[in-house]
């Protein structure tokens, strides 16, 4: 992701640095939305997320904890959301954009959302629990999530959707010096998280793991200045579902499992540009 990043970097200085360079084209009268237009753009989102049925299956114990509540975790507004070398840790979106024909873009993408079970609450639980310790903990068919003792369940670092989808554009207003333009599209791919979980003092588990699958609709706003700057916002829905959250340390077999709908809404900037014989 970072070598990624730093291409990507590169590509838009030297766009901007070079742009009379033979091997960039001048920006045309419209640009952004014609074939062979491609566009960067980087920026930030918050995140939504239904109640999901999260099942724990491994040595010693089968159980399900249900409608568990989870609520995203943005970082506090700092100089990291704008220092490269921190381009990571608050909730952030990633795009890069290719127009195969006028209008229409293939948007290859990373959604680094996180999501973060509320600790204060109490949850329906039902399976079975061998250790004593952990099973006296259940009173009348429910558990207090509030010991850490007995769980901790993030998707911190992060909840990582990396997706391609297609994107249909629309002028709305074209003036000499900003065009705005509205888009809808689908997307569809992977999940990547870094889950941080501890389950019944296990050493915590804090790996990058294909977990699943999400798939979205998505929805943005575009304005376009001077051909080449992009300021977007978007809004996002959809559907993920992860069978194998790693829950140890150590491969074994435990695993969580959950799915879940969710919701976004992403703003940022971005850049505009076209190579040579592209």
């Amino acid at each position: 992701m970072k070598k990624f990043f730093k291409i990507i970097l590169l590509l838009f200085v030297g766009n901007f640095v070079f742009g009379q360079d033979n091997d960039v084209v001048k920006p045309s009268k419209k640009e952004f939305g014609e074939k062979g237009t491609m566009f960067f753009f980087w920026g930030w989102n918050r995140a939504g997320f239904t109640k999901s049925d999260i099942h724990f299956k491994g040595n010693g114990y089968d159980f399900t904890l249900h409608d568990v509540i989870a609520h995203d975790r943005p970082s506090e507004l700092s100089w990291d959301y704008i220092d490269p070398g921190a381009w990571s840790k608050p909730q952030f979106v990633l795009r890069l954009g290719y127009f195969v024909k006028e209008n229409l873009a293939v948007v290859l993408a990373t959604d680094h959302m996180k999501y973060v079970m509320d600790q204060d609450q109490t949850a329906k639980i039902t399976g079975n629990i061998s250790d004593p310790v952990y099973s006296s903990m259940i009173q009348n068919g429910e558990i207090n999530l509030t010991d850490e003792k007995f769980l901790t369940f993030e998707h911190t670092d992060g909840l990582n959707y990396v997706n391609i989808g297609l994107e249909k554009y629309k002028s709305l207003s074209n003036k000499e010096n900003i065009d705005i333009l509205w888009s809808y599209g689908g997307g569809i791919g992977m999940m990547l998280p870094k889950s941080n979980v501890k389950l019944f003092g296990f050493d915590r588990s804090d790996r990058f793991h294909v977990a699943g699958f999400g798939t979205d609709l998505r929805t943005n706003i575009n304005f376009i200045f001077w051909k080449r700057w992009m300021a977007r916002v978007e809004g996002k829905a959809g559907y993920i579902n992860m069978p194998d959250v790693k829950t140890t340390l150590h491969n074994k077999p435990d695993k969580a499992s959950h799915d879940f709908f969710f919701g976004q809404v992403n703003f940022g900037i971005g850049y505009v540009f076209r190579l040579k014989n592209i």
